[in-house]
């Protein structure tokens, strides 16, 4: 259980901060713009719920808290050693990527196939859940280069890249289940 009875702490005053094993590293570090920019993706998400009703708004809560597992997955590093933690080491599994692609699977069924592709916007949730996407892409690429020089847990990478997918389809369904959509007409205004 977290207990947060104090907001300020000033050990980050320095440009330093701690991650979820104790070290201390700079607040610019690789792993902490990784996971900064899902904590990022999780505010704008909280934008995208204002808008969205029923199923989606459900579903955008439970990925909510997925994020917060990812950050909490991304923000420990050095996985071979979580058996020395002392606690169960919260990390990303598998089953959190199926249920994605198996809520994309359904989205994607009420579409028709892209013939073109499409501007971000329509309605107010579809732009916002396309902002959404561009954060995760962000995100997601953060969490590649952090993979280039520290293990990194393989569900949390292929949860970032579908997750892209789903705030793609999900804004489609937006859309009026993308009949609303806003096409690309390449070399419009030449």
């Amino acid at each position: 259980m977290v207990v947060l009875n104090r907001i300020y702490t000033r050990t980050g005053d320095g440009g330093e901060t701690a991650l979820g094993n104790g070290a201390r590293v700079a607040k610019f570090c690789t792993r902490v713009t990784a996971y900064g920019t899902v904590d990022e993706l999780n505010a704008v998400l909280g934008m995208a719920r204002l808008h969205a009703e029923e199923d989606i708004a459900a579903a955008l809560a439970r990925i909510q808290n997925d994020l917060f597992d990812l950050g909490a997955d991304l923000c420990r590093p050095d996985m071979a050693r979580d058996s020395e933690a002392g606690y169960p080491v919260l990390r990303m599994v598998p089953a959190q990527v199926d249920r994605l692609e198996a809520e994309i699977d359904a989205m994607n069924a009420r579409l028709e196939p892209l013939r073109s592709f499409i501007l971000p916007g329509g309605t107010a949730l579809a732009a916002h859940l396309h902002l959404c996407r561009t954060v995760a892409r962000r995100a997601e690429r953060l969490t590649v280069e952090l993979a280039t020089t520290e293990d990194v847990n393989t569900p949390a990478l292929t949860y970032l890249n579908r997750l892209s997918d789903w705030f793609f389809v999900a804004a489609r369904i937006a859309n009026d289940d993308g009949r609303t959509d806003v096409l690309w007409v390449p070399g419009a205004n030449r």
